[in-house]
């Protein structure tokens, strides 16, 4: 049986308070040695242990072991008195608190002047009657002065529409440079290699953080931008937009960047079997029914949905056998 196959609750509890056990500080030389008879015991359990601290790893959950060790100082200190059931519950609400229902966004985003969560989207009137939406994971600070309309995209994906009339520029700053509205409605949306700008209006100036000019990205295009340069200008993509709508359009895009697009709409973990990784698929996915979503891969992919819980989803070869 593979290793990533779910093990039962009663063992991943178990798992969990031995992790806290041994994250504590304080375990004695008899329960380690106890630890690992019950690790050998039966493979379910080394399973259960290799699933665990996987997860950890993944989460990368800073304020997690000062939670733990938290908690054990509240619990006797071996497992055998440990009220393993509340623990679990507590630890579990930690995972998906700190990790999964925020995975991958910095702590500095809940300093942001304005945040949507998972799966949520908001639209705004700024000061000078420009609209601005918020994506879903995104964040971003507003700052207007006399001199100028700024915005600072933390994260995530935001589309604005200026409003006309006021002389101040209007301006887009990311971690890779400076986006300049030329009277126009644009998305903007920060990736892992840079910042990328879909003009759906009018035109957008773009300055690179360390590059001596801009280059006006005219309607009908796009462009990524790094810190140092801009990337060539390409035809924007078909309904970039239609995440407003509640609908995610894409167009022979690598399977994994489909489901890291559909990940940003929900707590916990999709993920995809590294073989059909770069599979490539077209079409229209829902975006606020992620069952819905996921169903209508099988359809145009030989891959199947493989469930381990409601926030642990992964896409697999059809081929494989269940688990």
């Amino acid at each position: 049986m593979s290793a990533s196959a779910p093990v039962s609750n009663r063992v991943l509890e178990a798992a969990i308070g031995w992790q806290l056990c041994l994250d504590s500080g304080i375990t004695s030389a008899r329960e380690k040695l106890e630890f690992q008879r019950w690790l050998a015991a039966d493979p379910e359990h080394v399973r259960a242990w290799k699933q665990l601290t996987g997860l950890d790893q993944q989460l990368a959950v800073a304020a997690l072991p000062a939670a733990r060790k938290a908690l054990l100082r509240r619990t006797d200190a071996t497992p055998q008195r440990r009220s393993i059931g509340g623990l679990l519950g507590v630890v579990l609400a930690s995972l998906l608190g700190l990790g999964l229902l925020n995975q991958q966004r910095p702590l500095s985003d809940w300093l942001a002047d304005e945040r949507t969560a998972a799966g949520e989207q908001r639209e705004l009137q700024l000061a000078d009657r420009s609209r601005l939406r918020l994506n879903s994971r995104s964040a971003v600070d507003i700052d207007f002065t006399a001199d100028a309309r700024r915005l600072f995209l933390r994260s995530g994906e935001i589309l604005v529409e200026t409003a006309h009339g006021d002389p101040r520029p209007f301006l887009v700053e990311t971690a890779h440079g400076t986006l300049r509205a030329l009277g126009t409605r644009f998305l903007v949306r920060e990736e892992d290699q840079g910042t990328r700008l879909i003009v759906l209006q009018s035109a957008v100036a773009a300055h690179p953080q360390h590059a001596a000019d801009e280059r006006v990205i005219e309607q009908g295009q796009q462009v990524l931008m790094g810190r140092e340069s801009l990337g060539a200008s390409q035809a924007a993509p078909l309904a970039a937009d239609a995440w407003m709508h509640g609908m995610l359009v894409v167009e022979n895009v690598r399977l994994a960047e489909l489901l890291e697009r559909l990940g940003e709409y929900q707590s916990g973990h999709l993920g995809v079997d590294a073989s059909i990784a770069d599979l490539r698929i077209s079409g229209s996915f829902p975006l606020r029914n992620r069952d819905l979503a996921l169903a209508a891969i099988p359809a145009s992919l030989p891959v199947r949905v493989q469930r381990y819980s409601d926030w642990w989803i992964r896409i697999v070869p059809r081929t494989e056998k269940p688990r």
